[in-house]
């Protein structure tokens, strides 16, 4: 049975926000969906917007794949101007949906926008406060962020958008938090991406966050693309591309160690089985995922042990254990750091109980 969705509202904790925090334990204010119940999510459409940043949450959240055992959403493209609209392909579209689809959406998402130097409609930044007001989760990917920015949703908040855009990002909106170096920014209520592909990312993350790793593992497959980065990885590494085998090696020893996450694991023992030296594994290793071997390492014992809480009744001891943390204090120590929940809150609220 699929499961029920997590609480939507988010309150701001006052602590500072991790960048792939999933601010779960401040998602209490709502009780959950019914197990069956159809969230709504509504993504924001507009005169010369790229096909392919319309479509990323639209394959994420718009296709039935009950099949997986992904509970439905309730999918409403909404545009954000009158008329028929323009693609930077050159064929049109026409949105069902006026602003008025935003109005009773759980999960708003603004996929891009069309220019940085052009302020968003005042009807849609007005549409967006309101919905925020109410309680909805709103999601700028790319340069969506500029909307949420524009309408004054990330003042003292932190955000990021396409490094290419940064700089300017940076200066045409100081109030905001500013971090130009991840692939996705969490702040409970308001979600932010990098561009193109950290889109998918930051839309699969929302998809664990409300119905569990095992729905969004269930997309990623189907969308052949990796189930879960870290919020906090590189977008842009400007590097030379590894040397012609290095790539393939360095492939085959991560799938290694998610085989083996139990295992203690050390910069030395790896950087040997990938007949490597330090020096040189360490900068292939960052060039390959955009993190350091212990940032990496640590995001996928949390996620080993997020899928197994919420898919086994595994004591607490025995989820650390096969995470590779150790012990039940290491895991809640990261745990609580990196969610701001417990272990055993995060499986309770996830089963509802």
């Amino acid at each position: 049975m699929a499961a029920a969705a997590r609480p939507l509202r988010a309150s701001r904790s006052s602590r500072p926000t991790h960048p792939s925090r999933a601010a779960a334990s401040n998602l209490r204010d709502e009780p959950p969906a019914p197990p069956h119940a159809a969230l709504r999510v509504a993504v924001i459409a507009f005169d010369r917007m790229s096909p392919f940043h319309l479509s990323v949450p639209c394959v994420v959240f718009g296709e039935d794949r009950s099949e997986g055992g992904v509970p439905p959403f309730e999918l409403a493209v909404c545009a954000a101007e009158p008329g028929t609209l323009t693609t930077t392909a050159g064929f049109t579209i026409g949105a069902p949906h006026g602003l008025e689809g935003l109005r009773d959406a759980h999960v708003i998402v603004v996929p891009s926008w069309r220019d940085t130097h052009e302020a968003p409609p005042a009807a849609l930044c007005e549409a967006l406060v309101q919905a925020h007001a109410r309680g909805a989760i709103l999601v700028g990917l790319c340069l969506g962020a500029y909307v949420l920015a524009h309408a004054g949703l990330l003042d003292g908040r932190p955000a990021t958008t396409h490094w290419a855009a940064a700089d300017d990002f940076a200066q045409r909106f100081p109030a905001v938090r500013f971090d130009a170096g991840v692939l996705y920014i969490d702040d409970g209520d308001l979600l932010t991406s990098a561009g193109t592909a950290a889109g998918l990312d930051c839309c699969l993350h929302l998809m664990r966050r409300l119905y569990g790793s095992s729905a969004a593992n269930y997309v990623a497959r189907r969308l052949v693309v990796a189930p879960h980065r870290q919020g906090n990885q590189a977008q842009y590494v400007q590097q030379p591309l590894a040397a012609p085998g290095r790539g393939d090696r360095l492939s085959g020893l991560l799938d290694w160690i998610r085989a083996h996450l139990d295992a203690p694991h050390t910069l030395d023992s790896l950087a040997e089985r990938a007949m490597m030296s330090r020096r040189t594994f360490t900068r292939q290793f960052r060039l390959t995922t955009g993190s350091t071997v212990g940032a990496w390492l640590l995001g996928e014992r949390l996620a080993r042990a997020q899928q197994l809480l919420e898919s086994t009744d595994q004591p607490i001891d025995a989820v650390a254990q096969h995470a590779g943390f150790g012990s039940p204090a290491s895991l809640r120590q990261h745990f609580v750091e990196a969610f701001n929940t417990s272990p055993s809150a995060w499986r309770r609220e996830f089963r509802g109980s």
